[in-house]
């Protein structure tokens, strides 16, 4: 399992709740087993490594305020967005490939973040790290 974390000073200046934002994100993310952050379009990034980004931090185009973007299996998008428009949107860039924002400025649930990472990150591991996911959490 390879967790890193980029050196300091690798983010842009950030307000300090923004930092709880990312510091909640990389418990989510970290957590999970071969994940690594990366800075993309200067935006902190989570990926499996050696593979595609499964979810990252980023500005809402409109408002900046602070979302999370992650990748969804296909419907999830749909279903998100119009069960709950004030929380989810579609993106930019790459919302037509079926990724979903979440806006963590209102009824932040971090129990519902790590939920969402997971499956996010289901859809870029390896069977072998999924299987090792599901191992340890049967022996939790």
């Amino acid at each position: 399992m390879t967790d890193r974390q980029p050196a300091g000073g690798d983010h842009p200046a950030r307000a300090p709740e923004d930092d709880a934002l990312l510091d909640g994100l990389r418990e989510a993310c970290l957590a999970l087993p071969g994940v690594e952050e990366r800075i993309n379009h200067g935006m902190p990034t989570f990926a499996v490594v050696k593979r595609t980004s499964f979810c990252n931090l980023h500005e809402h185009p409109r408002d900046g305020r602070p979302t999370l973007w992650f990748k969804a299996a296909a419907g999830v998008q749909a279903e998100l967005v119009d069960q709950e428009p004030d929380r989810f949107f579609v993106p930019p860039y790459v919302g037509p490939r079926g990724w979903v924002g979440l806006r963590l400025d209102v009824d932040l649930d971090w129990d519902e973040v790590a939920a969402v990472v997971e499956d996010a990150w289901r859809l870029v591991a390896t069977r072998r790290q999924v299987a090792q996911l599901e191992a340890g959490s049967d022996g939790a």
